[in-house]
Protein backbone atom coordinates (compact mmCIF):
# COMPACT_ATOMS: atom_id res chain seq x y z
CA UNK A 1 0.00 0.00 0.00
CA UNK A 2 1.58 3.30 -0.89
CA UNK A 3 1.97 6.38 1.28
CA UNK A 4 -1.18 8.25 -0.74
CA UNK A 5 -3.28 5.52 -0.55
CA UNK A 6 -2.36 4.63 3.01
CA UNK A 7 -3.31 8.78 4.00
CA UNK A 8 -7.14 8.35 1.48
CA UNK A 9 -7.59 5.10 3.37
CA UNK A 10 -6.90 6.70 6.68
CA UNK A 11 -8.69 10.08 5.82
CA UNK A 12 -12.71 7.68 4.55
CA UNK A 13 -11.90 5.95 8.00
CA UNK A 14 -12.22 9.05 10.01
CA UNK A 15 -14.78 10.39 7.99
CA UNK A 16 -16.59 7.34 8.51
CA UNK A 17 -15.86 7.48 12.41
CA UNK A 18 -16.81 11.07 12.85
CA UNK A 19 -20.02 10.13 10.62
CA UNK A 20 -21.16 7.32 12.63
CA UNK A 21 -20.22 9.29 16.04
CA UNK A 22 -22.67 12.44 14.98
CA UNK A 23 -25.51 9.89 14.29
CA UNK A 24 -25.42 8.74 17.65
CA UNK A 25 -24.55 12.00 19.69
CA UNK A 26 -28.23 13.08 18.49
CA UNK A 27 -30.80 12.82 21.41
CA UNK A 28 -34.44 12.61 21.62
CA UNK A 29 -34.81 15.84 23.11
CA UNK A 30 -33.32 17.66 19.67
CA UNK A 31 -35.58 15.50 17.47
CA UNK A 32 -39.09 17.56 16.43
CA UNK A 33 -42.14 16.75 18.53
CA UNK A 34 -43.88 15.27 15.94
CA UNK A 35 -41.37 12.52 15.87
CA UNK A 36 -40.96 12.11 19.88
CA UNK A 37 -44.88 11.62 19.89
CA UNK A 38 -44.71 9.00 17.16
CA UNK A 39 -44.38 6.21 19.83
CA UNK A 40 -46.87 7.97 22.47
CA UNK A 41 -49.44 7.72 19.22
CA UNK A 42 -48.95 4.32 18.89
CA UNK A 43 -49.86 3.55 21.94
CA UNK A 44 -52.76 5.46 21.84
CA UNK A 45 -53.82 3.63 18.87
CA UNK A 46 -53.16 0.41 20.83
CA UNK A 47 -55.27 2.10 23.66
CA UNK A 48 -52.44 1.38 25.70
CA UNK A 49 -53.46 4.51 28.17
CA UNK A 50 -50.68 3.62 30.75
CA UNK A 51 -47.92 3.10 28.32
CA UNK A 52 -48.89 6.13 26.37
CA UNK A 53 -48.78 8.09 29.63
CA UNK A 54 -45.46 7.12 30.56
CA UNK A 55 -44.10 7.56 27.16
CA UNK A 56 -45.67 11.04 27.00
CA UNK A 57 -43.77 11.85 30.73
CA UNK A 58 -40.99 10.66 29.20
CA UNK A 59 -41.38 13.07 26.25
CA UNK A 60 -41.71 15.72 28.37
CA UNK A 61 -43.14 18.66 26.24
CA UNK A 62 -45.35 21.13 28.40
CA UNK A 63 -45.25 23.80 26.23
CA UNK A 64 -46.40 22.10 22.78
CA UNK A 65 -50.02 21.69 22.40
CA UNK A 66 -50.23 17.92 20.50
CA UNK A 67 -48.24 16.58 23.87
CA UNK A 68 -51.14 18.75 26.43
CA UNK A 69 -53.53 17.55 23.87
CA UNK A 70 -52.29 13.57 24.01
CA UNK A 71 -51.62 13.75 27.73
CA UNK A 72 -55.54 14.78 27.94
CA UNK A 73 -56.88 11.91 25.73
CA UNK A 74 -54.42 9.28 27.50
CA UNK A 75 -55.57 10.71 30.87
CA UNK A 76 -59.26 10.47 29.96
CA UNK A 77 -58.94 7.44 28.27
CA UNK A 78 -56.96 5.62 31.46
CA UNK A 79 -58.47 2.49 33.04
CA UNK A 80 -58.65 4.91 36.32
CA UNK A 81 -59.45 8.51 34.36
CA UNK A 82 -58.09 11.41 35.90
CA UNK A 83 -60.42 13.98 34.17
CA UNK A 84 -59.69 16.87 35.91
CA UNK A 85 -55.97 16.60 35.11
CA UNK A 86 -57.10 15.67 31.52
CA UNK A 87 -59.23 19.40 31.56
CA UNK A 88 -56.00 20.97 32.97
CA UNK A 89 -53.79 19.60 29.82
CA UNK A 90 -56.54 19.91 27.46
CA UNK A 91 -57.06 23.89 28.69
CA UNK A 92 -52.90 24.03 28.27
CA UNK A 93 -53.44 23.04 24.88
CA UNK A 94 -55.49 25.23 23.82
CA UNK A 95 -53.98 28.13 25.72
CA UNK A 96 -50.68 27.69 23.66
CA UNK A 97 -52.72 26.86 20.33
CA UNK A 98 -56.22 28.09 21.08
CA UNK A 99 -57.59 26.73 17.42
CA UNK A 100 -55.46 22.84 17.97
CA UNK A 101 -58.82 21.06 17.02
CA UNK A 102 -57.81 17.63 19.03
CA UNK A 103 -57.78 19.61 21.97
CA UNK A 104 -61.63 21.30 21.49
CA UNK A 105 -63.06 18.42 20.20
CA UNK A 106 -61.47 16.07 23.03
CA UNK A 107 -62.30 18.64 25.88
CA UNK A 108 -65.95 18.39 24.31
CA UNK A 109 -65.92 15.16 24.81
CA UNK A 110 -64.85 15.41 28.09
CA UNK A 111 -67.58 17.56 29.38
CA UNK A 112 -69.98 15.49 28.19
CA UNK A 113 -68.55 12.78 30.45
CA UNK A 114 -69.23 15.49 33.34
CA UNK A 115 -72.61 16.29 32.03
CA UNK A 116 -71.62 20.08 31.01
CA UNK A 117 -73.48 20.13 27.72
CA UNK A 118 -73.36 23.88 27.52
CA UNK A 119 -69.59 23.61 27.59
CA UNK A 120 -69.25 21.08 24.55
CA UNK A 121 -71.65 22.52 22.96
CA UNK A 122 -69.28 25.57 22.96
CA UNK A 123 -66.43 24.00 21.83
CA UNK A 124 -68.24 22.83 19.18
CA UNK A 125 -69.19 26.19 17.68
CA UNK A 126 -65.69 27.33 18.06
CA UNK A 127 -64.50 23.99 15.85
CA UNK A 128 -68.02 25.11 13.48
CA UNK A 129 -65.34 28.56 13.25
CA UNK A 130 -62.44 26.73 13.09
CA UNK A 131 -62.70 23.94 10.18
CA UNK A 132 -65.36 26.55 8.70
CA UNK A 133 -67.64 23.91 9.12
CA UNK A 134 -66.43 20.92 7.84
CA UNK A 135 -63.85 19.42 9.54
CA UNK A 136 -63.28 15.39 11.25
CA UNK A 137 -63.06 16.73 14.72
CA UNK A 138 -65.80 19.04 14.13
CA UNK A 139 -67.79 15.91 12.97
CA UNK A 140 -66.76 13.95 15.53
CA UNK A 141 -68.06 16.18 18.21
CA UNK A 142 -71.31 16.77 17.16
CA UNK A 143 -71.85 13.47 16.69
CA UNK A 144 -71.09 12.76 20.45
CA UNK A 145 -73.76 15.50 21.38
CA UNK A 146 -75.97 13.83 19.38
CA UNK A 147 -75.87 10.70 21.23
CA UNK A 148 -75.51 12.97 24.14
CA UNK A 149 -79.31 14.18 23.69
CA UNK A 150 -80.59 10.85 22.45
CA UNK A 151 -79.69 9.01 25.40
CA UNK A 152 -81.10 11.55 27.40
CA UNK A 153 -78.68 13.54 28.29
CA UNK A 154 -76.14 10.79 29.04
CA UNK A 155 -72.21 10.50 27.63
CA UNK A 156 -72.08 7.15 24.96
CA UNK A 157 -68.39 6.27 23.65
CA UNK A 158 -68.07 6.66 20.05
CA UNK A 159 -68.96 2.70 18.54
Amino acid sequence: MTKTTFSLAACILLAALAMHQSVHAVDSASLPASIRLANARALIEAKDWKGAIAELQGVDAPNNADWNNLMGFSLRKARTPDYAAAERFYDTALRIEPSHRGALSYSGELYLVLDKLPKAEQRLATLKLVCNNACFEQERLSQAIERYKAAGNKYIPEP
